[in-house]
């Protein structure tokens, strides 16, 4: 069974496996607030990486291990960011959630972005941090580079993390990071209708700011970028009180 691994002892939470279309996620839910925040996490990792970020953020939090990471078991075949988006809004109608606050990290991004855009009725808003893949640098091998610069400066425990939820990732792991390169968000931008924040680390090569703001210029309605000084690409892993503000702030608008 799926353990507890978020929730603050002695706050009521639900754990549960979610199935749909072959592939199966893992949900945590706990707190109370007005809107729920769903939590999307990136490519090789899982919910457990974000407990400093949900330890500062108020309300309602529904935090997902993707098909394949975390606890999730592995699905058949490696889903799409459309069929992630699909999964997470057949669980969110599940449950009779139709104003989530989505916040997508790196991969998560993406997926958040195609929840919006392919199951508006879901979502109020939606939080792309640490957004990729910049289509300037579109491959696997680039991407790669990116994130090795990135862990040169990184918090020893954004590396821990990290790399005890890339070992669990498994073998299909290429696979998957394959689908993340392959699949082409600014389409999915380009729908996406409601408001929109866009958060980046100040130093994080893998979400440069111009792939930040040409994200803002592609979304039709409300979006802004807000950038984080002194945070690379795990700025939702560690030291994550001022992204948690930001994205309080960001909700509380809506």
């Amino acid at each position: 069974m799926p353990e507890r691994l978020l929730a603050p002892e002695g706050t009521p939470a639900s754990i549960v496996e979610f199935e749909h279309g072959g592939a199966t996620l893992i949900a945590e839910d706990f707190g109370t607030g007005a809107r729920p925040y769903v939590l999307i996490h990136g490519i090789g990792m899982g919910r457990s990486v974000y407990l400093d970020f949900v330890e500062r953020l108020p309300g309602r939090i529904i935090a997902l291990d993707l098909p394949g990471f975390g606890e999730a078991p592995e699905p058949s075949r490696t889903l799409t960011m459309a069929r992630h988006a699909d999964l997470i809004a057949a669980f969110l109608r599940s449950i009779d959630v139709s104003d989530a606050v989505v916040i997508g990290h790196s991969m998560g991004s993406q997926i958040g972005a195609e929840l919006a855009s392919r199951h508006p009725s879901v979502v109020d808003g939606v939080v792309l941090a640490g957004p990729t893949v910049n289509s300037a640098s579109r491959s696997v091998r680039e991407q790669a580079t990116y994130l090795m610069r990135d862990l040169i400066g990184e918090r020893p425990i954004v590396l821990w993390r990290g790399a005890r939820e890339y070992l669990r990732g498994g073998p299909h792991l290429i696979r998957k990071i394959r689908a993340t390169v392959v699949h082409e968000p600014e389409k999915a931008y380009a729908k996406v209708l409601c408001p929109v924040l866009v958060l980046r680390g100040e130093r994080d090569p893998l979400a440069p700011v111009d792939w930040c703001r040409k994200i803002v210029s592609l979304i039709p309605g409300r979006a802004e970028l807000r950038e984080i000084p002194d945070h690379g690409h795990g700025t939702l892993i560690s030291d994550a009180e001022l992204a948690a503000d930001l994205i309080t702030e960001f909700a509380a608008s809506l």
